[in-house]
């Protein structure tokens, strides 16, 4: 993947990050950090290209989100298996309305993601409609625009403390489009893990 994408190759600067930490420390005879358990990668899928996001919900914050080639993605989720926990990968859900190729498309890449995930029976699967209610407690007219200012209230509460400028960048600067929605999964994931409300 291209250098200087903020998707899941930016993990590969985060492993680096920790083997200097890990260096140090052993250099200076001190304790190794402990790096955290939970981990979620959340990818929202698309027929040729899908959003991820790498979340850590224990400190609450995005270490990395982008929009990449879907093959990319299937290749990282090996390559990059031993930095997440748990993959959790929104599903597509019948609504009763008739639906295009690209739709199936997506159900396709839907299953080549958990196939070529480490341990496919332990990924997580979870319909918008689910993202929808836990966040906003309802699904009639819950649009994306509408998830995404209910994260900004939780990551906020208001667009500056959240998101912030290049001067000060907030929690989720630079997150846009369907990144979005691959937070909310991330969130919606995190807070059922901790059997808590948003």
């Amino acid at each position: 993947m291209a250098t200087g994408k903020r998707g899941l190759a930016h993990i590969s600067e985060v492993i680096r990050e920790v083997f200097d930490q890990l260096q140090l420390t052993e250099r200076l005879s001190m304790p190794p950090i402990t790096i955290p358990k939970t981990i979620i990668l959340a990818i929202d899928p698309g027929p040729e290209q899908s959003a991820v996001v790498l979340y850590d919900p224990v400190k609450r914050a995005v270490m990395s989100h982008g929009k990449h080639s879907n093959y990319e993605i299937r290749d990282d989720l090996w390559m990059y298996s031993n930095w997440y926990s748990d993959l959790v990968i929104e599903m597509v859900a019948s609504y009763g309305k008739p639906v295009g190729a690209e739709t199936f498309e997506t159900c396709v890449w839907i299953g080549r993601f958990i196939e070529a995930s480490p341990d496919p029976d332990s990924v997580i699967r979870i319909e918008r409609k689910d993202v929808k209610m836990h966040l906003c407690q309802a699904t009639a007219k819950v649009t994306d625009a509408v998830i995404r200012q209910r994260l900004i209230d939780l990551f906020g509460p208001g667009k500056d403390k959240a998101i912030g400028k290049k001067a000060c960048p907030g929690p989720l600067y630079g997150i846009k489009a369907d990144c979005w929605q691959a937070l909310a999964l991330a969130v919606t994931y995190a807070d059922k893990l901790a059997g808590a409300a948003p």
